[in-house]
């Protein structure tokens, strides 16, 4: 019958293989991390300057090879190109022509300023909070790149040199 010390003893061993197994894991895991996140941050990268070179002006035959299905799975955020003389709509997304369609037939109409909600009822959208705050992110964002203006806060209208519909100038 074996001893009650040399059972404890024999526990005692396979404890401490499993407690160096541990430690050599965790000695192993945080330089695998440091690996995985520089790679992660190689790929942000890259994917931030193709999102540049696809919005430059010139290049739209290469934005829409880029919107092709393989791509398309990847939603990313939208470029917004700041704004400078001579640049057209069509640098920017639909979602962001549409912004601008919307508050050109404002300005069309001698009407004012536009607030996000009139601009979810007038693409019929459900007027809700998420919808309506998706809406002044883009718009905010427009604002940030010259191509809108917030004269007051809430309230979004063509920057001066925007244009009507085709153009942005």
């Amino acid at each position: 019958m074996p001893s009650v010390v040399g059972l404890l003893e024999q526990r005692e061993l396979v404890a401490r293989h499993r407690v160096d197994e541990l430690r050599e894991a965790a000695d192993r895991i945080p330089a695998e991390l440091a690996v995985a996140e520089r790679e992660w941050q190689e790929w942000v990268i890259a994917r931030q300057r193709v999102g540049v070179l696809l919005s430059a002006p010139g290049d739209a035959g290469i934005a829409d090879e880029a919107s092709s299905p393989p791509t398309a799975a990847a939603k990313q955020k939208s470029q917004v190109p700041v704004w400078r003389e001579g640049l057209a709509r069509p640098a920017l997304s639909v979602d962001y022509q549409r912004i601008l369609q919307a508050l050109a037939d404002r300005v069309r109409l001698g009407q004012g300023p536009m607030t996000c909600q009139e601009m979810a009822v007038s693409f019929g959208m459900d007027v809700v909070p998420a919808r309506v705050e998706a809406l002044r992110a883009k718009a905010k964002r427009l604002v940030a790149r010259g191509w809108l203006a917030e004269p007051a806060p809430g309230r979004f209208t063509l920057a001066r040199g925007v244009s009507g519909p085709g153009g942005g100038s």
